[in-house]
């Protein structure tokens, strides 16, 4: 196994991601890793994200369907007029997403740049909302594999309870599959106590056999969770990226023991929306994947339409614009 002078092959993440290639292949190489994933049947995976789509919910479920998507948000604010004050609003909002309902459930985390980590910290500080920084060259993954390493380690430093790393696309797309897994590796190792979240980017990766390629090489390489998307890029998260995704979660699980989470991000804006995905979630990896340590929504644009969906299932009918908040 090929590693960069920034991987130590001796550490603990470089052991445990070849027990986990050699687990999946029964000895072989990250080559070999790839060769067994196999392809996907678009035409079949467009045929059950349509019939999950259908499925019809009864109203205590709905109900429990979107307290669990609140509690399965990360807030997301990831842009270059980020303040302070912005990111202590969102993380009030996060906490508290219906002031006027103190039943409505906390976020799950507020994601920020690595700077805004110290601001989070002290704005959630003790009500259980995580906080998540992106990190490695975000959003593209253009960046020195030791600055990679460096900005991680300093994000968890500040107080960083997980990670949102992209992986390096251009390297992926030309076959250095060996870069893109000892990176993943490398930041994996420097995230320390701190989750590790894997972007794939999958709107730029061009095909669903990548996007099952790229999920599994990331899963043996030590993601804690594989993610769709940066919000940066066009197509986000879809359901039939998400089933395959979920799929080669499945199918990793049973060949190696290990359990991984997922994160579809961007582009899912309502509650409608979010029940769907929690439907193939549901159907695809059963109730055990259904909690916020297994499953999150990257949302900037969600959590409002799903309080106003809340309320009006919890009342039997919608509140006015103004019942939540504008951001």
């Amino acid at each position: 196994m090929r590693t960069l002078e920034a991987t130590d092959p001796d550490s603990p993440a470089a052991r445990e991601a070849g027990a986990r290639v050699r687990a999946w292949t029964g000895g072989g190489s990250i080559a070999a890793l790839l060769d067994d994933v196999g392809g996907v049947d678009e035409v079949g995976v467009a045929e059950r994200v349509a019939a999950l789509s259908t499925r019809s919910i009864k109203k205590a479920s709905k109900v429990h369907a979107l307290e669990l998507a609140i509690r399965m948000m990360d807030l997301t604010t990831l842009e270059g007029k980020d303040t302070p004050g912005k990111v202590r609003g969102l993380c009030a909002k996060g906490i508290r997403p219906d002031p006027g309902d103190p039943s409505i459930p906390s976020v799950a985390a507020i994601c920020v740049y690595p700077a805004m980590v110290p601001t989070a910290v002290e704005a959630l500080r003790g009500s259980g909302v995580k906080v998540a920084s992106v990190a490695t060259g975000f959003p593209s993954g253009q960046t020195f594999t030791e600055l990679k390493i460096l900005e991680t380690r300093m994000a968890v430093e500040a107080g960083a309870d997980e990670i949102d790393m992209v992986i390096d696309r251009g390297a992926f797309l030309a076959g250095d599959v060996a870069t893109v897994f000892d990176e993943i590796v490398a930041v994996k190792a420097a995230c320390g106590p701190a989750h590790l979240k894997v972007i794939l980017e999958t709107g730029e990766l061009g095909s669903l056999d990548d996007v099952r390629r790229a999920s599994i090489l990331a899963m043996a390489a030590g993601a804690d969770v594989i993610k769709t998307s940066t919000g940066k890029v066009t197509p986000a998260a879809t359901l039939p990226v998400t089933l395959v995704m979920l799929e080669a979660i499945r199918a990793f699980h049973r060949r190696t023991g290990r359990v991984v989470g997922m994160k579809p991000a961007g582009g899912i804006r309502t509650a409608k929306e979010a029940i769907r995905y929690l439907v193939v979630l549901y159907e695809t990896l059963g109730p055990r994947w259904m909690t916020p340590d297994l499953f999150r929504f990257g949302a900037s644009s969600l959590l409002n339409d799903v309080i106003q969906q809340l309320h009006k299932e919890r009342s039997g009918r919608y509140d006015g614009p103004d019942r939540v908040t504008l951001d």
